[in-house]
């Protein structure tokens, strides 16, 4: 199955401490390390929502290293 299948499941958002985004089996544990974001859906509407929000694909601790050498 390719990833951006549908599986008729729910996901949810998940983002962590370097806000980088994930998707997650709703009703699974979500891991450690990870937090919910709120978005819950078809994996289609939450990959869209990762797109739409996600967008500076750098980690957390390098935008703020970098921001400190400007």
């Amino acid at each position: 199955m390719a990833f951006d299948d549908e599986d008729g499941r729910d996901y949810t958002v998940v983002i962590n401490d370097e806000e980088q985004y994930s998707i997650w089996m709703a009703d699974r544990e979500i891991p450690a390390g990870w937090r919910a974001v709120g978005k819950v859906g078809p994996k289609v509407e939450c990959l869209a929502y990762i797109d739409e929000h996600w967008t500076d694909m750098r980690p957390l601790s390098l935008r703020r290293a970098m921001a400190e050498q400007d």
